[in-house]
C-alpha cells in the first residue's frame, strides 16, 4: 500500500509487472511481512466486524480505504496484502472493477480475486489449456516434403488501460509537496529578501525581473555550475512546542519561485563632487513562478533538493508522543477536519518518517468530583479522537493528513502511537 512518487527504501528484485509500474517499489521487511501472514492468513479477531464478504473496486477507492474496510487497523497493511498475495503479487495493482472475495477457514482469513474453490479449479484448468500467443494467429500445415509450414495472420489486441489504485488522495497533500511552506529557524535567518523591481512596479508576477540581496555572511552567489533555483515566501510565524517553547521553526506563506540570474557584487559611483565609494549591487532574480503577488520586503530560501517519497502508512516502531502546533489555514478557522493537514512538534531528531500513522489525542476535561465530599479535582483520560499520517519531515516539525476523526481536532491535541 504505497504511493510512490520516486524510487525509496530497500527495493527488491520485482518481477514482470514492475516494468510497467517502474515506481512502485516493494521494500524487503514489507515483502517479509506479506510472505508470513500469506501462509497463515489473518485472525478472524483482526477483521472488522462488517468486512463484506464481497467487494466491488470503485473508481476513487483507495488502498487505505479498502484496509480499512476489513482490518481494524489500517495501518497493517502488509497484512492485507498478504491475504492476496497469491492472486495480486503487488498491492498497488489492485484496479478499479476487481472483485474481492472475503475467505474464511478454520479461524483465519484470507483475500482472494477468485471465490473459495476457483483458484484450484482454475489452477487444474490451466495445466491442461493450450498455450495462447496473443500476437497473432497460427495456423499449421503438411507440405509434400513432410516440412510443416506455418502461416501467421496478425489481428487487433484489445486491452484496456486501467490506472492501480493509490493509498491515498493525493490531491490532498499535492500543495505540500511542491510548496516549502516550512522554514528552518537557521534558513529563515540567512534569507535573502527582494529590495526593489525593475520599473518601479509594485506587484511582482512570473516572468518579472527583481532583485535580492542576502546578509553580509552569505551572499547571493552564481557560484555553482547550474543555476541556483529559490522559494519566495511571506509571513513566517514562528512554530514553538507548546511543552517547551522551543522555536522550532517558521510556517511562511508560500508566494511562488524564482531563478538567479546574476550574483551580488559591488561598483564604484562617482558623487557629483568628484569623489567615488564603493556600493552594493543587488543580485538580479527572475520570477519564474507566482501563486499570488508578489512584493519588495519578501524573502527567498533555495529550493530544496528533489524528494522521492514513498508513503508507507505503518505505525512507529516505538512509543512517539507529541503535539499539533499548528492547522494549515487557521487564520480562517479555529478546528482541523478529515482531510485536514496539520503541522506536528515532531520531526527528523525525534525518528520521524513519512509515512507513520499516528493516534490523535482528545485532553481528557478537568472538573469537580461532585459526588465526593471534599470536591476533589480529577481529570478524565484522554480519549483517542481519530488517525493521521506524517507525509513530509522537516528537522523539528512535520506535516500530517487527518486520515479519519471521531470529533474535531485543534492545536495542542496530543499524539501517541496508534497500538
Amino acid at each position: 500500500m504505497i504511493v510512490a512518487l520516486g524510487l525509496g527504501g530497500c527495493l527488491l528484485t520485482l518481477p514482470a509487472w514492475s516494468q510497467k509500474f517502474p515506481n512502485l517499489p516493494i521494500t524487503q521487511e514489507q515483502k517479509a511481512t506479506a510472505d508470513k501472514v500469506s501462509q497463515a492468513g489473518v485472525a478472524l479477531a483482526d477483521l472488522v466486524a462488517d468486512a463484506p464478504d464481497t467487494y466491488v473496486v470503485k473508481v476513487g477507492d483507495t488502498l487505505w480505504a479498502i484496509s480499512g474496510m476489513y482490518l481494524k487497523s489500517p495501518w497493517r497493511w502488509p497484512e492485507l496484502w498478504g491475504m492476496n498475495l497469491e492472486e495480486i503479487h503487488n498491492p498497488h495493482l489492485i484496479f478499479p472493477g476487481q472483485t474481492l472475495y472475503l475467505l474464511k477457514r478454520d479461524g483465519r482469513a484470507r483475500l482472494s480475486t477468485k471465490p473459495e474453490g476457483a483458484a484450484e479449479a482454475g489452477a487444474a484448468d490451466a495445466g491442461t489449456a493450450a498455450p495462447q500467443d496473443g500476437a497473432g494467429a497460427a495456423a499449421a500445415t503438411q507440405g509434400r516434403d513432410g516440412m510443416e509450414t506455418v502461416r501467421l495472420s496478425p489481428h487487433i489486441r484489445y486491452q484496456e488501460v486501467r490506472n492501480p489504485l493509490t493509498t491515498l488522495r493525493i490531491s490532498a497533500i499535492e500543495p505540500f509537496l511542491a510548496e516549502p511552506l516550512i522554514v528552518e529557524e537557521a534558513e529563515f535567518q540567512l534569507a535573502p529578501r527582494i529590495v526593489a523591481a525593475t520599473e518601479n512596479r509594485v506587484m511582482i508576477g512570473r516572468g518579472d525581473r527583481v532583485y535580492a540581496r542576502g546578509p553580509a555572511e552569505a551572499p547571493m552567489m552564481d557560484d555553482q555550475p547550474k543555476t541556483k533555483l529559490y522559494r519566495i515566501f511571506r509571513n513566517a510565524k514562528p512554530l514553538k512546542d507548546p511543552d517547551t517553547g522551543e522555536v522550532l521553526g517558521y510556517e511562511a506563506e508560500f508566494l511562488g519561485k524564482a531563478a538567479l540570474a546574476r550574483s551580488e557584487g559591488s561598483t564604484e559611483v562617482t558623487a557629483s563632487s568628484g569623489t567615488t565609494r564603493a556600493v552594493q549591487v543587488p543580485a538580479t532574480i527572475d520570477v519564474t513562478q507566482a501563486k499570488s503577488e508578489i512584493l519588495v520586503g519578501d524573502r527567498l530560501a533555495p529550493e530544496p533538493e528533489r524528494e522521492f517519497l514513498s508513503f508507507t502508512p505503518r505505525a512507529p516502531a516505538g512509543a512517539v508522543t507529541g503535539r499539533i502546533v499548528s492547522i494549515y489555514g487557521d487564520n480562517a478557522v479555529a478546528n482541523a477536519s478529515q482531510n485536514q493537514v496539520v503541522v506536528i512538534n515532531r520531526g527528523k531528531r525525534d525518528g520521524i518518517e513519512s509515512g507513520q500513522v499516528l493516534a490523535i489525542l482528545k485532553d481528557g476535561r478537568q472538573l469537580t468530583d461532585s459526588t465526593d465530599p471534599t470536591r476533589a479535582l480529577i481529570k478524565l483520560p484522554n480519549e483517542r479522537n481519530g488517525l493521521m499520517m506524517v507525509f513530509r519531515t522537516y528537522e523539528k516539525l512535520s506535516y500530517a493528513l487527518i486520515l479519519n476523526i471521531n470529533d474535531t481536532v485543534r492545536v495542542g491535541d496530543r499524539l501517541a502511537s496508534p497500538q
